[in-house]
């Protein structure tokens, strides 16, 4: 079994790429320098004057993914610069256990 951790953030679509560019030199660098990450993926959704990431990323553990959140492993993990592009700060991410067939 697998566990995903999916993070949402949103910014204004005009700093779309300047915030994909920031997540992937930080969040997705950092995820796969953990061991125990599987997998990061980022998704992204233009609507309107708004803009929706997703990161999901897949782990072997519970443990694995306490490597890069800490102990409080469902808040979210910001970075210092997040606070120029996110329009709002969710506390929490979500887990799913994970079954491939």
């Amino acid at each position: 079994m697998k566990i995903t951790r999916i993070w949402h953030g949103m910014t204004k679509s005009k700093h779309a790429d300047e915030y994909l560019k920031y997540v992937e030199e930080t969040g997705l660098s950092d995820y796969r320098n953990v061991d125990g990450n599987l997998s990061a993926k980022i998704l992204r959704r233009i609507d309107g004057d708004k803009c929706h990431f997703l990161t999901i990323t897949e782990w072997n553990s519970y443990e694995s993914i306490k490597k890069f959140a800490g102990d409080d492993f469902e808040n979210a993990r910001y970075y210092e610069e997040d606070k120029k592009y996110l329009l709002e700060f969710e506390k929490n991410v979500t887990h799913y256990e994970t079954f491939e067939y």
